[in-house]
């Protein structure tokens, strides 16, 4: 249901190891538990989401069998958020290969405004037709066989402006203190995994209520 930090290799991916059996969706006076269904941070972390709008993270790696598993609910999910919810996702690193490399595919991709086109087939290309995506002429020949300007995207993949975003992206899971994904965080005061949901499906529904806490000024 969630791939841990110590899970490194794409033999353990291939496997589908990580996966472990989950407790069932608590809920106490119409509220997920606090310990149970989500973690409440320690030291809140800094928001990127405009003023006036509720930040939602999604943490994943490409590699990641349930991130992949994931990915058509919290599509769903995500195309239907009110308009005072501000969603992104961020690529965990938790070594610097393959995480680090699958990393700077999605913010070469998102500098390049392809997310929307190019996030699935990256997702499917690993876990369907077995690529890795780990090496610069294997991910050039897919992204030029995807319709995309291989030398553009190269371009962007190894700028400074996506090392930057790495790095960022590195440190704000550190904050959240993510040790496997799929995760998801709340506000900078929240996160949670689809073992602490219930499933990796139910991580929304949490995600939700809690959204909803926080507009009622509840901390």
């Amino acid at each position: 249901m969630t791939m841990k930090r110590r899970e490194f290799s794409l033999s353990l991916v291939a496997a589908g190891l990580g996966t472990a059996v989950a407790p069932a969706l608590a809920q106490q006076g119409g509220w997920p538990v606090e310990g149970t269904n989500y973690v409440r941070l320690s030291q809140p972390v800094p928001v990127a989401a405009p003023a006036g709008k509720i930040e939602t993270i999604e943490f994943f790696w490409y590699g990641c069998p349930h991130c992949n598993a994931f990915e058509p609910t919290l599509d769903a999910w995500q195309k239907s958020l009110p308009a005072d919810v501000f969603f992104r996702r961020v690529p965990v690193a938790f070594s610097e290969e393959p995480y680090g490399t699958h990393q700077k595919i999605y913010y070469a991709l998102e500098t390049l405004g392809l997310v929307n086109s190019m996030h699935r087939k990256v997702f499917y290309a690993i876990h369907n037709e077995r690529m890795r995506l780990t090496k610069p002429e294997e991910i050039s020949a897919f992204m030029a066989k995807s319709g995309v300007d291989a030398t553009k995207f190269m371009d962007a993949f190894n700028s400074f402006s996506v090392q930057t975003k790495c790095a960022q992206a590195r440190q704000l899971a550190a904050a959240y203190k993510i040790d496997a994904v799929p995760a998801m965080g709340v506000q900078g005061r929240y996160y949670l995994t689809g073992n602490m949901a219930g499933s990796n499906d139910r991580m929304p529904a949490v995600v939700d209520a809690l959204v909803a806490r926080i507009r009622k000024g509840v901390a």
